[in-house]
């Protein structure tokens, strides 16, 4: 067992569109926001504890029974948000107030507030001009602290990864994401040779990316509301 829990814990997500103000349609961008988020809350409505939902207009939460498909769900948000960039924050805690599972407003507890350090520690290096280590961060109790730095630590190296993907990688790299097929089948969908999907994705790193992702999937899966 990875993680030591002592109470119900519940997986809390916090999302924050970076530089929103600086956005040449910012309109646009919080439509394709809520509709992005109005998919997740289907596609995982298994997962959902209290449904997605945006609350300040460049921000949105939600809350999830367990960890097992929180790295999916954000996946699904940046792809389908990217060029714009957000910061995610994972927080894993109780949650003290009742549950509205329309929507994730009104609750309470330190799964949300351990979600909004994750960003708020995210938002600060950035303030302090540092380099992006990454776009996601988990914060939980300190009694899973080394757990904490080890986890964190991995989606630094898989940030460091997707800043090296140039525009065609990416969009194979996510078509691998978000298909879990084979080369032949992706090279089938972007009219081009298998061999240049297997550059692509040789060249991204794509194995190694996939394999921290499916390590960390297992991981967070270990958080539960029990």
């Amino acid at each position: 067992m990875f993680f030591f829990f002592n109470e119900q814990s519940f997986v809390a997500v916090i999302g924050d569109i970076r530089g929103s103000k600086q956005l040449e349609d910012r309109k646009q961008t919080q439509t394709v926001l809520k509709e992005t988020l109005e998919k997740v809350n289907r596609k995982y409505e298994n997962d959902i504890a209290a449904k997605f939902v945006i609350t300040l207009g460049d921000e949105f939460q939600g809350l999830l029974f367990d960890g097992k498909n929180v790295l999916k769900i954000i996946q699904e948000i940046k792809t389908q948000m990217y060029p714009v960039e957000l910061r995610y924050g994972i927080g894993v805690g109780k949650i003290t107030t009742d549950i509205n599972t329309e929507m994730a407003l009104g609750a309470d507890g330190p799964g949300y507030y351990n979600a909004r350090a994750a960003v708020e520690h995210i938002r600060q290096n950035e303030k302090k001009n540092k380099a992006i280590l990454s776009d996601i961060r988990l914060e939980m109790n300190d009694t899973d602290r080394p757990q904490v730095v080890l986890i964190n630590t991995v989606f630094e190296l898989m940030k460091s990864i997707e800043q090296t993907w140039t525009d065609r990688q990416r969009e194979i790299i996510w078509d691998m994401l978000k298909y879990r097929d084979g080369q032949k089948d992706a090279a089938d969908r972007f009219h081009i040779s298998q061999s240049t999907i297997q550059k692509a994705l040789v060249k991204g790193k794509y194995y190694t990316y996939e394999n921290a992702m499916e390590n960390l999937a297992e991981i967070l899966g270990e958080i539960k509301d029990d």
